[in-house]
């Protein structure tokens, strides 16, 4: 079954976001002219011999300590999935595009709680060039993720450091 096909069975409202290909959710973002704290990108992750979904924003990346004590485990035990591992669960989406629904792949769906301060998310579709948009609230009752504290920003946050100096020619 197809994304589009799943959220219209659970009657929620949803918008199509064709854009050109994008290859990570920072270019999704940047494609549809959304901020990247309002992307969620979905990782597949091995947590011993489990698959669980977790989804974050497009500008963080996974704790894996955080993620393990979320779910109740040994950090040593989680880890991101192989390319390999992906395309075996995930047989109907291209590289780099799965949206964030586990359920519709008999997996769990851990969730960092941060996407919940967003009104709308935007994510990938089965396809690389296939976005989709709904409300948060919806997405959150459809998948009934397990919410945690797991996101670490990808790079740290500008704040007040040296500024710049300028140089004045001699004259």
């Amino acid at each position: 079954m197809y994304l589009t096909e799943y959220l219209r069975s659970r009657r929620v409202w949803f918008k199509p976001l064709p854009h050109a290909p994008a290859s990570s959710a920072e270019r999704l973002a940047s494609q549809i002219h959304v901020s990247g704290r309002a992307v969620a990108k979905a990782v597949l992750v091995r947590v011993g011999p489990e698959d669980w979904l977790a989804v974050l924003p497009a500008t963080s990346r996974i704790d894996v300590a955080r993620l393990a004590e979320a779910l109740q485990r040994d950090p040593s035990e989680v880890r991101l999935a192989t390319i390999e591992e992906v395309a075996r669960r995930f047989p109907n989406c291209e590289p780099g595009a799965l949206p964030p629904f586990g359920r519709m792949y008999g997996i769990g769906t851990v969730l960092d709680a941060s996407l919940a301060l967003q009104a709308e998310i935007a994510f990938a579709g089965h396809t690389r060039h296939e976005g989709l948009r709904m409300r948060f609230a919806d997405f959150e009752a459809v998948e009934a993720p397990l919410r945690a504290e797991f996101a670490a920003p990808i790079s740290p946050p500008p704040g007040p450091g040296p500024s710049p100096t300028r140089r004045r020619r001699a004259g």
